[in-house]
């Protein structure tokens, strides 16, 4: 029997685990010549969850989890996952079940067939409520896709099955600011996607609010393009470049007519201003890719766990 391993980053989950375990035994109950090993990766939870994954783990000798000292976010959690995973093939999902579990039979006999390395899923539906969040979502996906080499698919989701050689190749870029669904793509292998409509979470409330989605798109940009930085150096020439027309304009002028009044105070504080921001905002685009650095080079682990069982 083959073991098929399941990583679950959760965070304040206590409502849907029980849900999601109880979901996964069905569908595992469907493929018997698989061993479901689940790794539950707790990334700092204050509510019960951790509690709920002791019992589950009692209970159940193919249940084990992960505890953080503390919250170090998905990313980490997901490469925790993946370290400890010991199956022939390793699935990622989310626990809430809006990665519908029903795909997984048809997420196997895909890559048995031995012509893909990973078969992903991408959302073609968002939730309607969230009409703000769908627009700047889809507006990342364009930006990035077109200043990156790297082509990440848009609507895509975590949810995705791996070939125990495809996981050993993520887990082999030990980089401490991780941006996965980038990192998916970067270590290339053969890749489907499945395509479904957007399903509500079970029960529960997401982690994810406006700013953290906000911090992981920027990450993304980063981490997959040096575009940021070329637009600060095309910015500073067009600053120069503006500067040196006038320095021009006032040194013709001063022979042309000595004795005009300088007028145009108000233009020129404007100018001072435009050029200061322009000055700023380059110095945060330099100073966002150096405090990367400063992150890489500090070698700080991934991740410290409390407790593994």
């Amino acid at each position: 029997m083959e073991k098929l391993s399941i990583v679950i980053p959760v965070l304040n989950e206590q409502e849907t685990i029980n849900i999601f375990f109880e979901t996964l035994e069905k569908i595992s109950a469907k493929i018997p010549q698989y061993e479901f090993e689940y790794w539950f990766i707790d990334d700092g939870s204050t509510d019960t969850t951790i509690k709920i994954l002791e019992e589950l783990h009692q209970s159940f000798p193919n249940v084990h989890f992960i505890e953080f000292s503390r919250n170090f976010g998905k990313e980490s959690a997901i490469y925790a996952g993946l370290q400890h995973s010991t199956g022939k093939f390793v699935i990622l999902m989310d626990v809430d079940l809006q990665d519908p579990p029903e795909l997984i039979p048809e997420m196997l006999r895909t890559i048995e067939s031995g012509d893909f390395d990973s078969v992903g899923t991408k959302r073609i539906s968002r939730d309607k409520k969230h009409r703000i969040l769908n627009f700047f979502s889809s507006y990342f996906y364009t930006i990035i896709n077109k200043i990156s080499n790297t082509h990440i698919v848009e609507g895509a989701r975590d949810y995705r099955i791996m070939t125990r050689q495809m996981v050993d190749s993520i887990l082999s870029m030990q980089e401490y600011n991780r941006f996965s669904k980038g990192l998916f793509s970067w270590v290339g292998f053969k890749q489907k996607y499945i395509e479904y409509e957007n399903i509500n979470r079970v029960a529960g409330k997401t982690s994810w609010s406006v700013w953290s989605l906000i911090k992981y798109s920027i990450e993304g940009i980063v981490s997959f393009s040096q575009a940021p930085l070329m637009l600060s150096f095309f910015m500073g020439f067009i600053s120069f470049f503006i500067a040196l027309i006038f320095i021009i304009i006032l040194f013709v002028r001063h022979f042309i007519d000595p004795g005009a009044a300088i007028n145009g105070w108000t233009s020129m504080v404007v100018i001072l201003l435009m050029v200061s921001g322009v000055q700023l905002l380059s110095l945060g685009i330099i100073g966002r890719y150096i405090s990367n650095i400063y992150l890489e080079v500090k070698k700080r682990p991934i991740y410290l766990a409390r407790k593994i069982k």
